[in-house]
């Protein structure tokens, strides 16, 4: 490859991941409408869902989101009463995030979405495998990222 096509922007490793991370993002605007919440918002209550009861800074690594970032997504999923951040008791520069109910049953209107998303990727096109066999790719990817 010639020096001056490494600049290329159809040579870069991080367009089509970005172009492919907005367009998946898009995707479950109108499936998260429904349920009032944004994409972030939603990956909050993922990580809830799957443990409930957490400290923000496990959060944030969870999420790969910082605490500026994640701070102000819990307040306003707190204002729509999903879920509580409070002190913890043993040590107070601690915040634990735990569902409410309406957080908790809010899971039960969400549990479609993975396969609809999943159901519009293959249509015709790619098929559940492939796109399994990608979500493995990115994520041994991103370890490999982390450790970089």
């Amino acid at each position: 490859m010639k020096q001056d096509d490494l600049l290329l922007l159809e040579n870069q490793l991080c367009f089509p991941l970005y172009v492919a991370s907005r367009l998946i993002t898009k995707m479950y605007g109108p499936l998260l409408k429904e349920l009032d919440l944004t994409y972030p918002q939603y990956l909050v209550l993922l990580a809830l869902w799957e443990k409930d009861k957490q400290r923000v800074s496990d959060l944030s690594q969870r999420l790969f989101l910082e605490s500026n970032t994640l701070t102000p997504l819990l307040k306003r999923l707190e204002q729509k009463e999903m879920i509580i951040r409070e002190r913890s008791v043993s040590d107070e520069r601690t915040v634990i995030i735990r569902l409410r109910k309406r957080g908790e049953n809010l899971k039960e209107k969400a549990v479609c979405i993975p396969n609809r998303i999943i159901d519009t990727l293959s249509e015709d096109t790619t098929t559940e495998n492939e796109i399994r066999a990608f979500k493995a790719t990115l994520e041994n990817m991103i370890g490999k990222l982390q450790m970089a």
